[in-house]
């Protein structure tokens, strides 16, 4: 199943078209697509049986961020082996936590402003939460994630880098530095839910290219090692980590610029494009 946010209204996507859930389910599930993660488990059920007659062609450049404000947003840093080595880092023994706030947030299609000149691409898979989530053990982490997204987790790597410790999250948290989607989909969909490509290109040129079974902690780890310390609320979200490629990374360093395009693809889930524009 996917679901997505088509003009700020809750969608179910039955292939190319839209179905409006508010509509559909007459009023039961609101139009928002936020709250729709409070009753996941009730909206699976209704979605499974919902007649996608109703639903009408759309246009991509109309959907936003299929979850667009989370109460949670946690982002894990060298999560995926050939990053660390990278960026010479050691393999972490747990976790690498930051955030990036809500306001960053934008749709798959938007334009992007540049927010300096060391501006670095990192594509990333994205979990969602559908349960609250404390003390989970890794063995049952699936079964509180709603699905799957794309994400770019943009980074000003001047800002990030600036002062005495690290910036991460205000490096990686200008407006239009946290773009998701095209939509979400349920884990149910995917062959191996634990073994999806990503990669992402600038202007054709590829520049990551990777895959989730790569990544030092899984989507269930990373739930079971987040819930032990913190409460995982319905909606939260979890950038899961980029693998090797990024610009920071490469001799010489290279970054995006203004007229670039980052498309961005996640195996299962499907494209984001995005044009860079200067401020």
């Amino acid at each position: 199943m996917r679901i997505a946010n088509l003009r700020g209204r809750l969608v179910l996507v039955v292939e190319d078209r839209a179905l409006d859930v508010e509509t559909a389910s007459a009023g039961r599930f609101s139009a928002d697509p936020q709250a729709v993660y409070e009753r996941w488990q009730e909206f699976l059920d209704w979605a499974s049986t919902a007649d996608p007659g109703r639903a009408e062609p759309f246009e991509h450049r109309d959907l936003g961020a299929p979850v667009p404000r989370p109460s949670q947003v946690l982002a894990i840093g060298l999560n995926y082996r050939d990053h660390a080595a990278e960026s010479g880092f050691a393999l972490p023994d747990a976790p690498t936590v930051f955030t990036k706030f809500v306001s960053s947030f934008t749709g798959p299609y938007d334009d992007v402003v540049l927010a300096g000149p060391t501006v670095d691409w990192e594509v990333e898979l994205v979990a969602v939460l559908g349960r609250t989530a404390r003390r989970v053990p890794a063995e049952r982490g699936w079964d509180y994630i709603a699905g799957l997204t794309a994400g770019q987790d943009l980074s000003e790597r001047t800002v990030q880098g600036a002062g005495p410790a690290p910036q991460f999250s205000l490096g990686k948290s200008f407006p239009g530095f946290g773009p998701t989607g095209p939509w979400l989909v349920t884990p149910d969909e995917f062959a191996d839910r634990d073994d999806i490509a990503l990669g992402c290109a600038v202007n054709g040129e590829s520049m990551q290219k990777g895959r989730t079974s790569d990544l030092v902690f899984t989507v269930p780890q990373l739930v079971a090692e987040l819930s032990a310390v913190l409460e995982l609320r319905p909606g939260d979200v979890i950038f899961t980590g980029t693998p090797a490629g990024v610009g920071a990374g490469r001799n010489p360093k290279r970054f995006l610029a203004a007229g670039d395009e980052l498309v961005t693809t996640v195996e299962g889930i499907g494209t984001m494009r995005h044009r860079l524009v200067p401020a």
